[in-house]
Order: C-alpha cells, then structure tokens, then sequence
C-alpha cells in the first residue's frame, strides 16, 4: 500500500528507526496515531494479524526511539504484535503482501530484515533468546542492549519462567519487558503510576536502594526488615514481587499507550545494570473499537471494511475438522461423564467454545502450556478419567518428550486430537503441521489414524477416545469436502483401510484428507485407490494384495516424506521381501513458506493434477 502523503504527513518521515530518532518527541502521538491508522487499512485490505498490533504501536515507537537498533537487539515473542515494527523498518510498502505467497513473512523473520533478530512463531521463546544474547553482549563489550517483549499470554509458558529463573542467576544487563492487555488500564497506571517508574527507574532510587542494601549487609535482621518493608511498599502499589524473588528490578505497571512517558521510562531503564523487568498495560485493538470490543474476533483477520462493525462470515457452508471436533466432544460428554477435554490455549482454534460453554466442569485450558498439558492428561487417565488433548500439530511438537515418557510409556487411554495437520497456509513454516506422523510412527504402543472426510474424523475420534492406550487422530486446518457425518458412534476395526477403487497397474495408498484427489487421479490413470486410514498400525494385509496385483505403489500423505506413513509402506515391505517399486507423495525435505493451502498443494504437486503428473512421470521410468 503506497502511502499518501496527505494521509500520512509524519509516518512519511519515519521510513526507519534512524528516521524516527531524528524526529521530535512532540510529533510522537501524532505519528502513533497515524501508524494505527495505516496499520488497520494496510491489515483490511490483506487480511493478517490485527488487534496485537493495535495494541503495540506506542511500545514499538519508543523501543525504536530510544535504542540504537538494529545494532541494540530488539526481540519480539510470537510476533502478532509485530506489525508496527514491521511498518517502522522499511517494510511498510509491502504490507499488503504479508501472509501471503512470496510476501512478508506473517511473523519477525531474520532473512526478511535486520531488524528481526529472532525468528519466531511459536510463543515464550524471546526470553531465553534475549538471555543467550545479553551473555555474549557482555563478552563483547561493545555496549549493546537487549530487550525482550512478551505478552501476559506467552508468559504463562514454563520457557518464559525457566529463562527468568537462569536470568535472574546470571544477572546479565537485560531488559524484558511484559506487555499486559488483559486488564484495563486502572485508575493506579495514570499519573501516579507513570511519576512512580520514573523514580524506581530514575539512578538517585536505585543507588540508594542498593547502597542501602551493602550497608546493611552485615546485619541480616535488619537487612531482611528492610527487603520486606520495601516490597511491601511496592507490593501496595506494583505487583512486582514475583519478577524481583526471580531477580529482577521490576518496574510498572505504567500505561502502554503514553508514548513520551514510555521513552523517559525506556531512557532510564536503559542506562541500569543486571535484569530490568518494566511491565506495561495497554488495549489489545486500541484505537479500533470493534476490536477493542472483541480483541479475540479481530487477533487474526480476514480481508474487512473498517468502516463496519463486524468481520465478514466465512462463505463456506460446510463445517470445519474443528467444528466437527467440537460436536464430537459436546455429543461424547453426553455419553461419558469422565471424558475430560484439554487445550493449551487454543479453545476457539480448536472448536472448543460451546463445549467449554456445556460441560465446564470437564473442560481444562492450561494456557500456553504443552508439555503441561500432556501430562495433566497422564495424571487424569491414571485417575480413571478419559482425557483428550485438543491440540495443533506445530504445538505437540513441543510435549514431545511427555507424549512418549508420559503416556506412551505407561500405555495410558489419552487420545490426541490434533488440529492443523498438514500444510495450514499463511503462517507459514512455523505453523506448517508437517512433522507429526513422523514424530509420532516410531512411538511404540500409540495407534495413529488419519481420516479422509468428516464421517471418518468423527468416528475416528469415537474410536480413539474408546481405546484402551494412547491414540491420535489427526486432521487438516479448514473444512472438507462436505461429507456429513453419522451422528451414530461406529468404532472402527484398528488397522485396516479400505479400497474405494479398482484399477489397475498403479495403487494409490491414500493417508487422510487427499483421498479426493486421489480418486480423480486415479479416474485419469485407471488407478486402484486405498483409503488407508490407519497409520499405525498399517494395514499389512491390504498392502500385501496390493502389492500382489499392482505393477507400482503410491504413497500419498500431506506430512513429510521423511519418516511418514509412506517410509512405513516400504518398511514393512521390506520387512517382508516384497520388491515393488513405490512413489512416496507428500512434503519434501524443506520448511514450506506461507501461502494459500490451495497454492502450496498444487506448487508441491500435491493436488489432483500433480499427483496424476507425478504418477505418470514414475510410471514413464
């Protein structure tokens, strides 16, 4: 989006950080205010992240305006928020291309600009990273600052914690800083609290404080008498004492959307030695009303008109994997009183409102806690519970180690629905689910199902939640073909597939929700297709007539090659001397960009045409 000068008169003159330190602090709030207004037509007209970055703009015009980036390190957590800091480093004419295919990246990315130190998607990792980086800034001795910005969100994952607790030890000059909008903006974050972190940032407090603290080092009563007095001073006032027993000067909360106050805090904070903590609150969609109402409706946008008051409804008329998810849990509950149903904050991704709503004594969020998650569920299966872990691809990636020594080891009842398996589109390779066959196929004792449609996911799900061990099901973002789903439980014989074709010369062994574009493939080819349902345990004795009457065997998964269901076909085919020549479909050896799940499946070959190029091709050798 080109930007009209007349619109945008002071946001002309800030096209990078070195711009905007050269601008005086009275025209700050009227270039915040611009900055808002171009980020929310920018974000309308290309669909993105939103209410985040509302949220940010005065925060990313005083970190810019008070250190010297990009040589000082400014790391963003996530990186929703991040827009604006995208706008001010030289990327503000590409907006309108972010999310999309060969456009920004959606999130701080360290081969888009210099500015993105950290590259970033997943939530609680800028801590540890700003740790990392404020060592090797004190070996080198140039000077460099490091700051860290983390939501009330993210911090409620272990990492962030972990990262304090070894910060807090190391005592490195660094500052994090905790961008809170769960709560509103109380009357104690005005005036008060603004003069207030002006004197706990400003030197003449800290000198004292700490000069007070060796001179009465000899006398631990007293010294104790005094740390107390003094945190229950503050504590009256800033809710700081956790951030400081972790070892760090806490300073806040101050207002987050006070720009010039922000950069006298910043200037202040800046200058002090070991961890600094500065906690401000701010309005997530500041300045947007509708998304001030509905900060979660407006996190994550599709295209909208400004001017109205509510976002477009989704034309499609078929319901999503999620929404078919949510119906099972809500019919399930009905029928089980001890299903227990977990999600690591992700309760409208995963289709979770009207149970939550439902049976709230049966639903668990744990906030951005997997591995947590995943061994809440263990501790409930022992109790004789029967939980299920509602949970992205992407994100079991990380309760990895408790999915096998937690509950795969004990052979525990936890089922795991997993969401956005397979390619999700434009967050792009931090979100792409492409890794959990493979992660999940060498795991012994879990049972692995892939559905082709809506009926099966359901039904799949029932079966998993009916087994006795652990068990996945684990389905594609979006909706499917339109298959309406039997509202009778069926249990579905563990490990056998079934065929939905007969052809000849070539066998399309079909792992999930390619199942269509297999069939009209197939159609072109005269191909046998399998849907094989089960990745584990494989359906053995269906391989074995295939590979009996077919001259070649295809393998078609949306999941890496390496490692997936596909490597389980020639393993066990292997396993039994059985030399047929197989073509493996699926994700190549790279980390997919973002882009359409549309535009990615047919660049990878991996829609109907591709797949019958791709067959045609091999049986051409």
């Amino acid at each position: 989006m080109t930007l009209d000068i007349s619109k945008y008169p002071t946001l002309t003159l800030a096209n990078t950080p070195e711009d905007l330190r050269l601008m005086p602090k009275e025209s700050l709030p009227k270039l915040c205010e611009e900055l808002r207004t171009y980020l929310l037509n920018s974000v309308s007209q290309s669909s993105g992240h939103l209410a985040s970055g509302l949220g940010t703009v005065e925060l990313t015009v005083a970190l810019h305006y008070v250190y010297n980036t990009p040589f000082d390190q400014l790391i963003w957590d996530v990186g929703h928020q991040a827009y604006p800091h995208k706008i001010l480093t030289g990327r503000r004419e590409k907006m309108s291309t972010i999310r999309q295919k060969d456009g920004l990246h959606p999130f701080p990315w360290r081969e888009e600009s210099e500015y993105d130190v950290l590259s970033v998607g997943h939530s609680s990792t800028s801590i540890s990273a700003a740790l990392g980086i404020a060592i090797s800034a004190q070996k080198e001795q140039q000077n460099r600052k490091v700051v860290s910005v983390i939501g009330d969100g993210a911090i409620t994952a272990g990492m962030a914690f972990e990262a304090l607790n070894h910060a807090g030890d190391v005592h490195p000059d660094m500052l994090v800083i905790l961008n809170d909008n769960e709560m509103s903006i109380s009357e104690n974050v005005g005036a008060l609290n603004n003069h207030l972190a002006q004197v706990l940032s400003g030197s003449l407090y800290t000198s004292i404080r700490e000069g007070g603290k060796k001179a009465l080092s000899g006398l631990p009563p007293i010294k104790e008498l005094v740390r107390r007095t003094e945190e229950h001073l503050k504590g009256m006032i800033v809710p700081g004492t956790l951030f400081e027993e972790f070892g760090f000067n806490y300073i806040g909360p101050v207002d987050g959307h006070d720009v010039n106050e922000l950069i006298k805090t910043l200037k202040n904070m800046r200058e002090l030695k070991g961890p600094q903590f500065l906690h401000i609150m701010t309005k997530k969609g500041k300045g947007y009303e509708p998304a001030e109402k509905d900060p979660i409706g407006y996190h994550g946008v599709p295209k909208f008109d400004p001017s109205h008051s509510s976002l477009p409804k989704s034309s499609s008329s078929k319901p999503t994997y999620s929404k078919i998810f949510g119906d099972f849990l809500c019919d399930m509950a009905v029928q089980d009183p001890k299903l227990m149903a977990i999600t690591p904050a992700m309760r409208e991704g995963s289709g979770m409102v009207r149970f939550s709503k439902e049976y709230p004594e049966q639903y668990f969020d744990v906030a951005i806690a997997e591995q947590h998650a995943v061994t809440l569920a263990t501790g409930m299966a022992i109790a004789g519970n029967h939980p299920i872990v509602a949970i992205y691809s992407t994100f079991l990636q990380r309760g990895y180690d408790q999915l096998i020594h937690d509950v795969a080891i004990m052979n525990l009842p936890v089922m795991f629905a997993i969401d956005r398996a397979g390619l999700v589109g434009a967050d792009g390779q931090t979100h792409q689910g492409a890794f959990d066959l493979s992660f999940m196929r060498c795991i012994p004792n879990m049972v692995i199902m892939a559905p082709s449609d809506e009926n099966e996911c359901r039904q799949m799900l029932y079966t998993g939640h009916t087994h006795n061990g652990p068990s996945a099901v684990r389905y594609p973002r979006g909706s499917g073909n339109g298959t309406t789903p039997e509202q009778a439980f069926t249990a579905l014989e563990i490990g056998k597939g079934r065929i939905v074709r007969e052809g000849k010369n070539a066998a399309i062994l079909s792992f999930g929700t390619f199942l269509e574009d297999a069939l009209q493939a197939a159609e072109a080819l005269d191909a046998t297709v399998a849907d094989m349902r089960f990745v584990k345990p494989l359906d053995e004795a269906l391989i074995k007539e295939l590979c009996a009457s077919h001259d070649v065997i295809v393998t078609l998964e949306e999941n890496a090659i390496a490692g997936g269901a596909g490597a389980g076909v020639i393993e066990f085919m292997m396993s039994e001397k059985i030399l047929k020549p197989v073509l493996n479909l699926g994700l190549p050896d790279q980390f997919i960009a973002q882009g359409s799940q549309e535009e990615l499946h047919a660049e990878l070959g991996l829609d109907a045409t591709g797949i019958e190029q791709s067959i045609r091709d091999y049986l051409a050798k």
